[in-house]
């Protein structure tokens, strides 16, 4: 059964036994009760101590799927901030269920240290959540089978036969012809004979009857102690000259040396 919109009637009385926080005097304190969105703060006990009095009343409007409350307890400071004294949460299920609960609630400090209690007394009314979730089931009841019967017509014993299929027409077009059981294939044509091919022609002119030359000699090959280019026939070549002397040598009569006994030959020159 939802309880979204109904109220809930809490009624902070007092605490007892709170942990005090004032060493020189009387402590003032309040209780803040939060529910969701909804925080209620009841008035400042003045000089209250450890047995404050409050017997204040709210009305919270509950929403489904939250039922607990949060109630912390608070002691007034003028000049500094306010102390925290302890807090506790509530469940709701009892009064939700029973419509009442008066119990007292025990607080605790963030250490987890007791810090007192906290006396609730609630009411909630469970018959108005009856009617709610009355009205709801009735909305959306079934009809009974007689008035729902009535609105569709009743089945014939005998269900009408289909009607009979339409036969195929005969196809628009010619049908193939049958394939003859000795058919002669097309001859084949030969295929046609390539031309001869034509041999490739020598590269580097015609061919040579002289066997590879080594490597550096000119081609052809000279006689041996024939210098290059060759020489007219009966033409003797110069002799090799001495390093520094003009090609031809110079004649006799330009020479310094005097002449030798043998032609072409000179005397070493004295160091």
């Amino acid at each position: 059964m939802s309880i979204q919109g109904l109220l809930l009637e809490v009624r902070v009385t007092g605490c007892r036994k709170l942990r005090d926080t004032e060493f020189f005097s009387r402590q003032d304190p309040y209780v803040i009760v939060e529910y969701a969105n909804t925080k209620l703060r009841t008035r400042t006990c003045t000089d209250g101590g450890r047995n404050p009095s409050f017997d204040e009343k709210f009305h919270i409007p509950l929403i489904e799927g939250l039922r607990e409350l949060s109630i912390n307890v608070w002691n007034s400071n003028t000049i500094n901030t306010d102390d925290f004294i302890g807090s506790c949460r509530v469940p709701l299920n009892k009064v939700l269920t029973s419509g009442y609960d008066d119990a007292s609630w025990p607080l605790q400090t963030r250490h987890m240290k007791s810090a007192g209690e906290v006396k609730l007394i609630m009411h909630f009314d469970v018959s108005a959540m009856n009617k709610m979730a009355g009205k709801t089931s009735g909305q959306y009841a079934p009809s009974p089978y007689g008035a729902s019967s009535a609105s569709y017509p009743a089945p014939s014993a005998y269900a009408a036969a289909p009607p009979p299929h339409q036969a195929y027409g005969a196809p628009s077009h010619a049908p193939y012809p049958a394939p003859s059981a000795y058919s002669t294939p097309p001859p084949q044509q030969p295929y046609p004979t390539p031309p001869p091919q034509q041999p490739y022609p020598q590269q580097g002119g015609p061919p040579t009857s002289h066997p590879p030359q080594p490597y550096g000699q000119p081609y052809p090959p000279q006689p041996y102690g024939q210098p290059y280019p060759p020489q007219p026939y009966g033409q003797q070549p110069y002799p090799p000259q001495p390093y520094g002397q003009p090609y031809p040598p110079p004649s006799a009569a330009q020479s310094p040396y005097p002449p030798a006994p043998y032609p072409g030959a000179y005397p070493p020159r004295p160091y």
